[in-house]
């Protein structure tokens, strides 16, 4: 059963709060349909949250949760063609459970929400400016474990974070003690604080992206700098080859940090997803 964090909360708000609810799984699936097996939603009598793939598909599965509810259904399992019939034209068949949501099931959500956050790919974010914030907000929703951290605890100021906010006098180390896999950007307030981020990164060898703000120039100049920095200190300009810089591509070039971002988090997701299929194969 797949649950995102923030949608248990939202379950386990509803439970301690004694309203009544429905998980709605999708059991299994056969062809083209818009959500994989063990895709979930909750559904109560006047919210849902989580989806099964929306469309006529998702109408029909609210309503059956809420007869349920309503004493007019029980709990049970429905199949569903996708086609004409309903409107939608994947083409598949997918097979719906419904359970009332009560305490084992919760806590099995639970250990669910718990186990799938800790396999999350880790993103860290240097740099809780404008863009850094932006980034930010812009991961926040996606299944990433995504940290904001700054050296500066004012650079928080006025702004509630998203993810968790972190401020240490060593954003290196937080490059080091992070699992294999995972993404870094910096784009901190300082270009000599972003080299050192941006090596350390590139030197752990296991990272699926490593970004950093900035022109080619600023590339350019970073190159010099692992040149100058020297082998012996396990560094030298190939290092950089694996750098993202400039982030977010070259095609669309509006510099507002909210584009930045949006196009960042796009590189970032597909970044992710190729090194998690490399390990699967």
């Amino acid at each position: 059963m797949a649950i995102e964090r923030a949608h248990f909360e939202m379950i386990d708000a509803w439970s301690r709060a004694g309203v009544a609810a429905v998980l709605v799984r999708v059991a299994a699936v056969k062809g083209s349909t818009p959500r994989d097996a063990d895709a979930v939603m909750a559904v109560t009598a006047s919210a849902t949250v989580g989806t099964i793939g929306g469309g006529r598909l998702e109408w029909l599965a609210m309503a059956r949760a809420r007869a349920i509810l309503a004493g007019a259904e029980a709990p049970g399992e429905l199949e569903v063609a996708l086609g004409p019939e309903i409107g939608q034209c994947c083409g598949g068949r997918v097979r719906l459970s419904f359970a009332t949501l009560e305490a084992a099931l919760l806590a099995s959500l639970q250990n669910q929400a718990r186990d799938g956050a800790g396999r999350l790919p880790h993103v860290l974010v240097f740099g809780a400016g404008h863009t850094g914030r932006a980034l930010a907000t812009a991961l926040a929703p996606l299944p990433l474990m995504t940290r904001l951290i700054d050296t500066r605890a004012d650079a928080y100021e006025g702004y509630t974070a998203p993810v968790e906010a972190v401020v240490t006098p060593l954003p290196e180390a937080e490059v080091r003690a992070a699992p294999p896999g995972g993404a870094f950007v910096t784009m901190t307030h300082d270009h000599a604080l972003d080299f050192l981020i941006a090596a350390e990164a590139l030197r752990r060898g296991d990272a699926a992206y490593v970004g950093m703000i900035g022109s080619a120039t600023k590339r350019a100049v970073f190159l010099s700098w692992l040149d100058e920095s020297g082998p012996e200190g396990g560094y030298g300009r190939e290092l950089g080859g694996r750098l993202v810089c400039p982030i977010g591509g070259a095609r669309v070039r509006d510099k507002r940090p909210a584009v930045i971002a949006a196009l960042t988090a796009a590189e970032i997701v597909a970044a992710v997803h190729d090194r998690s299929s490399e390990s699967i194969t």
